[in-house]
């Protein structure tokens, strides 16, 4: 992959992409608006030695004036880790607005895709998935649906995360991804988890035990169709939030989305805030415990399906 003036793929990457190597995407809106600040950092820093301890290179992602970033170094890593940075929080349909006015964001599931794909980077792993919100009290319907969705539609890659935070409609959103081709398989499981519980009840449609399972899933997918896939890893079970708590939590961040109006893309920041906050950091924990085991994972699956 060659650099371009808005796409700056960092040598590091480069050279792992020309030789063969598995590289794994990461996204920087967890470390920009996810997580408290120090911590971030910490987090950022671990996910990317965690990927390199499986054998893959790490490709966090984020677009720094007006240029897409494959890669980061140390000193780009540390300012999207800095609040006083400003980053705002991009979505696939900002990434174009945002690289041509010469701007600056943190990149979502969505953009972290498309990036990750145009630098030819197949594999990516992540948190939680965005999906279908649940409507508003007197909405029979919500049509707020998150772009990670259309973009796993639209663009093959294989996104690694512990399913979708359960202040969304889960049902609809595994809907949305049938409609559109993306197959959902389950690491171990047979249940599609919800980020902080291992399990929603719902079904995926196929469990996969080992990285060449999944190899071979995602080898065979990309033969015939051009969506991508999710693969859907549950929370440590050390990690995993007890259900009191965790519906607890659930119920009176609702409750505060619905006081205080948040609706798009501020919901999922306001609802962790409140989570890490009322939760005494136990939320905090199995955030980073989740995305550390999923950029593990995402790491053996690009070894796998790169070998060299």
């Amino acid at each position: 992959m060659t650099s371009t003036s808005h796409l700056n793929v960092s040598s590091e990457v480069a050279d792992a992409l020309a030789e063969g190597r598995g590289v794994v995407a990461l996204e920087s809106t967890l470390l920009a608006h996810g997580l408290p600040a120090g911590r971030n950092l910490e987090v950022g820093l671990r996910l990317e030695r965690t990927a390199r301890e499986a054998g893959a290179t790490p490709a966090t992602i984020a677009v720094l004036d007006g240029v897409a970033h494959i890669g980061l170094d140390r000193p780009r890593l540390e300012r999207v880790c800095d609040p006083g940075a400003g980053l705002a929080k991009l979505a696939r349909r900002d990434l174009g607005p945002t690289i041509g006015l010469g701007r600056s964001g943190a990149t979502t599931i969505s953009a972290t895709s498309a990036l990750a794909h145009a630098a030819g980077i197949g594999v990516f792993g992540t948190g939680g998935l965005g999906g279908v919100h649940l409507p508003l009290p007197g909405e029979p319907v919500s049509w707020d649906v998150s772009a990670d969705l259309g973009t796993l539609a639209a663009v093959p890659t294989l996104v690694v995360c512990s399913g979708v935070k359960s202040v969304l409609d889960i049902a609809a959103t595994l809907e949305v991804l049938e409609t559109h081709s993306v197959p959902v398989l389950g690491y171990r499981t047979e249940h599609f988890p919800g980020f902080y519980r291992r399990s929603t009840g719902l079904p995926v449609s196929q469990r996969v035990d080992d990285p060449g399972a999944v190899a071979a899933a995602v080898t065979a997918h990309r033969r015939h169709a051009g969506s991508g896939m999710l693969l859907a890893n549950p929370v440590p079970a050390e990690y995993e939030l007890d259900r009191e708590l965790h519906d607890r939590l659930l119920a009176e961040g609702m409750a505060r989305l619905r006081a205080e109006g948040v609706r798009g893309s501020d919901v999922t920041p306001v609802l962790l805030e409140h989570f890490h906050n009322a939760s005494g950091g136990a939320s905090l924990d199995a955030n980073e415990a989740l995305v550390l085991a999923n950029a593990r994972l995402a790491a053996e699956v690009a070894t796998t399906l790169c070998p060299r």
